[in-house]
């Protein structure tokens, strides 16, 4: 990577939080590593971060405590929950609060640090902005002459079809919040642009039902995530 990407991790579990440290140090991240969430506050304070890595249960104060105080003055950087939860109450929770994605414990280092660059590729989004060919799946899909590719098969998409797939996949595997969707494609989060973004999703899905290795999945009341199992 050309800039050292600094990340605050905040792991109350001593092993794990030195495990996770010594993964990110080797592929050269700066690492910020706090046991407890007054501590990563305080830390937060003092330092710009270009991503939070956020355990939920920590002492003193609680991931999703921190999470919300972190959002209170600055609602730029990712924050990524670690966490032994994996209710989909709490998933959404922790996204409404201004999280930006979530992993569930055990997770692979592998996993994690996928995760992290994509991240830090969604935040410096001006080169991929250009990008116009993606794979989805078996699909393949041409942004620049708004066709979706199947084999022989080929699409055609509307602009703004093409926009929120674009959308979708620059951030795939990540969550895309309703409110940035809309004011990034829409310009403008109202209520009926949002019945409009449903409909759109609904195309999306339907010209992709080819393959069931692709979904694309509703965080209701959060947002929406392109997904390939």
């Amino acid at each position: 990577m050309d800039k050292k990407a600094t990340i605050l991790l905040v792991e109350d579990d001593t092993n794990l939080g030195y495990v996770i440290k010594d993964n990110l140090d080797i592929k050269g991240y700066s690492v910020q590593l706090c046991e407890d969430g007054v501590m990563a506050w305080e830390a937060f304070n003092k330092k710009s971060y270009d991503l939070c890595i956020l355990d939920i249960m920590l002492p003193k104060m609680d991931g999703f405590t921190l999470a919300k105080r972190i959002r209170s003055i600055n609602d730029q950087v990712p924050i990524l929950f670690l966490s032994a939860k994996s209710m989909k109450e709490d998933k959404v929770h922790g996204l409404k609060l201004g999280a930006d994605d979530y992993i569930t414990k055990p997770f692979s280092i592998e996993e994690l640090l996928l995760r992290i660059e994509v991240f830090l590729r969604r935040s410096s989004r001006h080169d991929l902005d250009q990008e116009t060919h993606f794979e989805i799946g078996r699909y393949k899909f041409d942004y620049k002459n708004l066709c979706l590719h199947l084999d022989k098969e080929k699409k055609g998409l509307t602009k703004r079809e093409a926009d929120l797939l674009k959308h979708l996949c620059l951030n795939k595997e990540v969550v895309s919040k309703r409110a940035e969707i809309l004011n990034r494609i829409w310009g403008d989060d109202d209520y009926f642009n949002g019945r409009s973004l449903d409909v759109f999703i609904s195309k999306l899905r339907k010209y992709l039902k080819e393959d069931p290795s692709i979904s694309i999945v509703n965080y209701h009341g959060v947002g929406f995530k392109l997904e390939e199992s």
